[in-house]
């Protein structure tokens, strides 16, 4: 099936995302039938840019896959999406659908990709792709959907495979850009660029009136949204002053003439060791022509347009603004997003409502950038929107409400790592959601793209504290322990242990306690509800770090196991716990070795060492030092299923087992108990004490734990004993 030829240039490139909320059903189904083949023919239209079977295998970009990779990707995409949502049952290849669906996020700029792939001809990629075309067009005439069209509705993965296919002819396009140009070739579409070029204009500061600002967009928005835009920010922007122009070749140009690229104390260190790695001395699209530069476009090169944005990633936007920062003796930077999106106020039109694009955007003013001074906003601004991305000084995150797309897990969170900043506004090639106001797309930070910068003046950001999501197996799994909904009916054990010990507090001091192989210290937060201050202590730093991020942002995010590899995406927030909010900063988190505690770790009203003893690697040493650290009167509190094992415990070091000068059987409570008497003696009966430990949905390890409370006795001493 080829229905690519059905459609002009003209038809093909000027498209808008269509409106999912309004309009009935059959209409609906039509145009988003018309959104699917444009789509897919205006992406295929952009590999016919290729001279050669060969370019489909050239390694145009080290950090990231051939260009056969992504011709074929957009389609096993469909594919794979619809079987996951279990909308179809049906495979094309199976072996394409596997070793062409992952890979896309580029890597670290240092982390070269040298493994040899098995890759596919363009003839079979192109059969995948006409196999695709008519099962989606199949599948869209005849699904089932209802009106509006929100996040469980089947219509929202054919939208999601879409939106997938624009984004990849944008990042498409940049790959040809980067390859030989013997590799490309004229096209009817993508050959018209700009041919507009000449001096830039004189680019100055103007005046952006601060205020409040509203990050994130609600469930029922009309507009397809990538799971990142959804939530709730409220953000305070104070008034700043942004250039009236983005960054031309021309105002880049002093920088790279007064030696930038060459002076390390314009560059964070990320960005200094990529200018060693690279060897660079300009913008990576700059070519040298004797005295003079050219510029490298899709498919041309072409004098230098002096007057046209610069390309550069944000390592060399971070540099260029601390140098314009020395030239000027004031604070220039790139804009926060919130930051952006006052300025974006300016704009009173979005993608589906606009006639014309007000700006350089969904491919309606050429298949190039253009002069910054071309397309005026309110304001006196030019290009708020459009011609290249701007980059920010935000790391992605996911707004408050923040839920991963169950279809596309992995879209959105393994950006949320400090490592991918943002950029706004779109390029000349941004169509689609890529175009919209509310998109947010993040790459890291030696990422090429179309993307250059527009620079404030402004008072310096304070430290950006990321929220990133706990991806250790061992850390995420006691959180999940601790903060998780209970399972198979067991009530939440460090609730439930808590509480079985603070009923032998009352009437007692309550001053300091010591939570002790705290883990993710759900029992310090009820401790200190109770006690005026406690110390939560834990051998593993990896560990502590997620109740520490709890209790200085208020939330942590984590990842379990479902299935197999199959994640779920979680977050725990401090509020949504009676009392820990008020009582978090009682909490002092800290490393340390329960068998070799240092002297500050002393005079505690109670110490709580719950499924700790059975992983000590000198439990009877716990036990003796931990006498002198419990004032008299105060109380110890042990919790342990006694499961000893040689992995955390030498044999002869058990508590409890076969006693060589008695030839008698003892208990660990026995043993327990010789040690710590006379000093301290037992109150109340030992207490058992169930709790569940999730493996994935299917699997958790069950146990029953002996809580045993122990009370020093005033006046004795070990000497004395």
């Amino acid at each position: 099936m080829n229905i690519s030829c059905t459609y002009s240039p003209e038809e093909l490139l000027v498209t808008k995302t269509p409106i999912l909320n309004h309009g009935d059903v059959e209409s609906k189904r039509r145009e988003i039938l018309d959104y699917f083949h444009k789509s897919f023919s205006l992406y295929e239209s952009i590999f016919e840019c290729l001279s050669c079977d060969e370019a489909f295998y050239a390694r145009a970009n080290p950090l990231r896959h051939p260009l056969i990779f992504y011709y074929g990707h957009t389609s096993v995409f469909f594919i794979n999406k619809l079987n996951v949502a279990k909308l179809i049952n049906q495979r094309v290849d199976p072996h394409l659908e596997s070793t062409l669906a992952v890979g896309v996020d580029e890597m670290s700029w240092d982390d070269l990709n040298e493994n040899h792939y098995d890759w596919p001809t363009p003839a079979e990629v192109k059969a995948h792709r006409d196999a695709t075309r008519a099962i989606v067009d199949q599948f869209i005439r005849e699904c089932d959907f209802t009106m509006p069209i929100g996040w469980d509705n089947p219509m929202w993965i054919i939208m999601m495979g879409i939106e997938h296919e624009r984004i990849h002819l944008e990042t498409t396009s940049i790959l040809i850009r980067e390859l030989p140009l013997e590799m490309v070739q004229s096209h009817p579409i993508w050959s018209n660029v700009c041919r507009e070029y000449g001096e830039a204009p004189e680019n100055k500061l103007l005046t952006v009136q601060g205020g409040t600002v509203s990050l994130g967009k609600p469930k029922d928005d009309p507009l397809y949204g990538w799971d990142n835009e959804y939530g709730v920010q409220q953000e305070t922007v104070d008034t700043y002053k942004a250039s009236k122009y983005l960054v031309s070749n021309q105002e880049f140009l002093e920088f790279v003439q007064a030696g930038g690229y060459q002076n390390q104390k314009y560059w964070t260190d990320e960005g200094w060791n990529w200018v060693e790695y690279r060897n660079t001395t300009h913008p990576v699209y700059w070519q040298v022509d004797g005295d003079n530069y050219r510029l490298r476009t899709m498919l041309e090169l072409i004098d230098m347009p002096w007057n046209w944005p610069v390309d550069i990633n944000y390592l060399e936007a971070k540099a260029f603004c601390n140098w314009k920062s020395t030239q000027t003796g004031t604070h220039i930077r790139m804009p926060t997003e919130a930051e952006w999106y006052k300025l974006r106020e300016r704009v009173e039109t979005d993608l589906p409502d606009w006639e014309t694009a007000p700006g350089n955007i969904n491919l309606e003013h050429g298949m190039s950038a253009c002069p910054v001074d071309r397309h005026e906003f309110a304001g006196g601004f030019y290009d708020i929107i459009g011609n290249v991305w701007q980059w920010t000084e935000t790391p992605i995150d996911g707004f408050e409400e923040f839920e991963v797309h169950p279809i596309y897990d992995d879209f959105s969170t393994p950006t949320f790592d400090g490592k991918h900043n943002l950029f706004k506004g779109g390029c000349w090639i941004s169509t689609g959601n890529y175009a919209i106001k509310d998109s947010r797309y993040a790459f890291r930070r030696h990422f090429f793209q179309y993307s250059g910068l527009r620079y404030v003046e402004a008072d310096p950001l304070p430290e950006i504290q990321m929220n990133i999501y706990e991806t250790d197996e061992m850390v995420s799994k006691y959180i999940e322990f601790h903060y998780g909904e209970s399972a198979l009916g067991v009530a939440n054990y460090p609730i439930e242990s808590t509480a079985a010990a603070l009923q032998f507090v009352e009437g007692r001091k309550t001053e300091r306690a010591l939570d002790i192989g705290c883990a993710t210290a759900r029992t310090a937060f009820e401790l200190a509800k109770v006690f005026d201050h406690v110390d939560a202590v834990d051998l593993s730093v990896r560990v502590i770090e997620a109740p520490t991020n709890l209790q200085k942002t208020g939330s942590q995010r984590y990842v379990i196991i479902d299935q197999g590899e199959l994640p779920i995406y979680k977050e725990i927030k401090l509020a949504d716990f009676d009392g820990y909010d008020a009582v978090k900063d009682k909490i002092a988190f800290m490393q340390a070795d329960a068998c070799n505690l240092i002297e500050k770790f002393s005079d505690y009203d109670l110490v709580f060492a719950s499924n700790l003893l059975d992983r000590l690697y000198d439990p009877a040493k716990f036990l003796e030092t931990i006498k002198g650290r419990i004032r008299d009167g105060g109380l110890l509190v042990l919790a342990s299923p006694y499961t000893w094992m040689e992995e955390f415990t030498p044999r002869d070091k058990w508590l409890g087992g076969f006693k060589a000068q008695t030839g008698e059987n003892y208990t660990t409570l026995e043993g327990v108990m010789e040690i710590l008497s006379p000093e301290f003696k037992m109150i109340g009966e030992p207490l058992d004490i169930p709790f569940v430990m999730r493996e994935d949905s299917r699997k958790y390890q069950h146990t029953i734990t002996e809580l045993t409370v122990w009370e020093k006795q005033a006046g004795l001493t070990s000497q004395e004993s």
